[in-house]
């Protein structure tokens, strides 16, 4: 008896001392592609253990290929990323063998936003196409910025110039109200919208329009001054002439209201006040030269 129980304490010493087996590892394999299926290399791919903080980090090849080994089974979390293009990720679980994962698609990240430096810079060069009669090239700029910007109230009034001094009524009318939609009661929208009636003989939506903004801003001489011409091209000359004069007492340097007084009071027979406008409007420096011409020679044929 004593000599079984030496032989079992024995066996059991021998349990205590057998060496521990060793810990299972597994691994990871997979492509990271673009949108189109093509291998991306050198995209960066980092694999998280999502029990404990362990961490790998590896290439793809040119294959577009990674493999990472000794991992502890279990779940992780890959994710791919190189520039360029969006990141992207998903979860898997590694067995005790090299594991082949998920295909990895990353799709392409948008272009980086324009910043307002630059988005000025391209409002300026299309701008100048504009003025320069370049209006292909100034409609397809302002389009531009646009797509990187929708909501420029001044972009949309200058593709409004663009359409109308090519006579497309229908899109200058369309791009003016897009502007004032963006920035409601603009006068310089609302006058260049007013023109655009004018021209395409939208009479009543003009006379419309040019009441609008005088109501709105009552104090403001342009608004006069465009309602004067509007009444002016329109036959209704008192209208015009109290418009004109209205304009004056806000804004008594303002040149046009003083030539379209000077001629209306010239055709009354008004010589001192008729002469008194034209030569305020010529004091002002003008740049319309047929104007400079018209103001000069009834000041010549009045001071007879």
């Amino acid at each position: 008896m004593k000599h079984v129980i030496t032989v079992v304490g024995l066996l059991a010493g021998l349990v205590l001392w057998a060496p521990p087996a060793e810990a299972q590892a597994g691994g990871a394999r997979g492509t990271v592609v673009d949108d189109e299926g093509k291998p991306i290399a050198g995209a960066t791919v980092r694999i998280e253990y999502l029990r404990k903080p362990n961490k790998y980090e590896v290439q793809t090849n040119d294959k577009g290929e990674y493999l990472q080994i000794g991992m502890e089974p279990g779940p992780y979390r890959i994710t791919a990323a190189k520039e360029g293009y969006l990141p992207g990720a998903f979860e898997a679980r590694i067995g005790v063998e090299v594991t082949d994962v998920a295909r990895l698609g990353l799709a392409p990240a948008p272009p980086p936003e324009p910043t307002q430096a630059e988005l000025g810079e391209m409002f300026t060069e299309a701008a100048n196409l504009a003025q320069t009669g370049r209006l292909d090239e100034a409609e397809a700029a302002f389009k531009e910025i646009l797509e990187l910007e929708p909501g420029l109230a001044e972009v949309h009034g200058n593709l409004g110039y663009v359409y109308a001094q090519r006579e497309d009524w229908a899109r200058a009318e369309t791009s003016y109200l897009a502007a004032l939609e963006l920035r409601p009661e603009e006068p310089s929208f609302m006058y260049a919208l007013t023109e655009v009636y004018q021209d395409s003989g939208q009479d009543e939506k003009a006379q419309e329009l040019v009441e609008q903004v005088v109501t709105q801003s009552p104090e403001d001489a342009t608004a006069q001054l465009n309602r004067g011409v509007f009444l002016l091209n329109a036959g209704r000359n008192q209208e015009a002439q109290e418009a004109f004069e209205a304009a004056l007492v806000t804004d008594p340097s303002l040149a046009k209201a003083h030539y379209h007084l000077g001629t209306l009071l010239v055709g009354q027979g008004k010589v001192p006040e008729a002469i008194e406008h034209l030569e305020a409007y010529l004091a002002t420096s003008p740049d319309n030269a047929q104007a400079v011409a018209t103001a000069q020679g009834l000041l010549e044929a009045l001071k007879k």
